[in-house]
This record gives C-alpha cells, sequence and structure tokens, in this order.
C-alpha cells in the first residue's frame, strides 16, 4: 500500500468511535486496548477486554487526550499514545527500561511520553511512525512538555512484532531523539528536549 496522507487530531471524546473501530473487536494487541501502562500487571490480567475498553473510554471522556489519531480520509489509521508520563504510571516504574530520570521525574506535568503505537493492518510497514512521532512532537510542544521521551526496540524478532508497539529507535533516532539511559538491552530511554 501506498503512504497515505495523514490528518493527526488529539483523542477527544467526540473520537471514541473513530478510536473503537480501529482497535476493532479485539481491542488492539490481545485486547490491551492500550492499557499496558496504565495498570499494574495484576489488575490488568484481572480484566476481561470489554473493562479495559470502558476504563480506556472513561480516561478519554476525562480528558485531557491521551494521545494523538491519525486518519486517511475519515477512517482512523493509527493511534500514538503520549501525555505526560504521570498519566501512564506503569512506565514509570523503577523495574523497566522507562524508569524516569532525576532530571525528569514521572511527577513533572511537563515530561512527556510516547509509550505506544497502533495501526491498522492495512497501513502497518508503510513508515507511519515517522509522522507520528513529527505530529507528537507538535503535540507536545502544544501541550507545554519540555522534555519528550521514548523507550523503543532497537530491533524487533520479526517485522510487524507485536512487541513494536513501542516503536522502533531508528525512529526516534531520525526524529531528533538521544539515548539518555539504558537499563535493558535493545530498550534505550530517548528524549527529545522540546
Amino acid at each position: 500500500m501506498s503512504r497515505p496522507a495523514i490528518r493527526f487530531a488529539p483523542l477527544t471524546p467526540d473520537r471514541i468511535a473513530d478510536f473503537v473501530r480501529l482497535f476493532g473487536p479485539q481491542g488492539a494487541c490481545y485486547g490491551c486496548w492500550c492499557t499496558y501502562f496504565r495498570l499494574p500487571p495484576k489488575s490488568r490480567e484481572a480484566m476481561t477486554a470489554a473493562e479495559k475498553r470502558a476504563l480506556m473510554e472513561e480516561r478519554i471522556r476525562r480528558g485531557p487526550p491521551p494521545g494523538i489519531l491519525g486518519f486517511d480520509g475519515e477512517s482512523a489509521i493509527g493511534w500514538m499514545q503520549i501525555g505526560p508520563r504521570a498519566d501512564i504510571p506503569e512506565w514509570n516504574n523503577p523495574r523497566r527500561a522507562t524508569t524516569p530520570l532525576p532530571d525528569g521525574p514521572a511527577g513533572d506535568p511537563a515530561v512527556w511520553a510516547i509509550s505506544c503505537f497502533f495501526f491498522a493492518r492495512a497501513v502497518r510497514g508503510c513508515g507511519l511512525s515517522h509522522d507520528f512521532v513529527a505530529a507528537g512532537i507538535r503535540f507536545a510542544r502544544t501541550g507545554g512538555a519540555r522534555l519528550l521521551e521514548a523507550s523503543p526496540m532497537d530491533r524487533a524478532k520479526r517485522p510487524g512484532s507485536t512487541g513494536l508497539h513501542v516503536g522502533s529507535t531508528s525512529v526516534f533516532r531520525r526524529a531528533g531523539f538521544r539515548e539518555v539511559a539504558r537499563a535493558r538491552p535493545g530498550r534505550p530511554l530517548m528524549r527529545l528536549v522540546l
């Protein structure tokens, strides 16, 4: 498939139906509904996909937008979760590659993170994550972020791997992010100063 021209929009309550259509009946990534970094593992595993969906829909309604959707025409074709670190508490867990550094504390509302992506099957492999990261940088600046962080993968076991929901290191490097820590092999903590 050729690379579509994408229009980006924050995920606001009026776009919940677009988000749901994009994620499909299974809720993307085995029914995650983008709760992986929002809930402790035991809590998340005890929930049904429907409960995760309800939790995420409530988060969207509460605001501010927890990320951005990308549209090709009227159809949402991709999603990127982006916002203050405090909004995704499991991303701040000290046992993860994403552990916050002292100069970028999780409680600082100006320290943001890009934590995950999801793309419609038809557009996977088209290089859209580059466009999403560029749009995310603009979104973060508009939202008052001073630092934008990510913890992508250096390489996946196979193209299209579910693990790539965190993005690819090369995409972030190309967007100007620099590695600031590496607590786990293959998973740098990268940062862009805004």
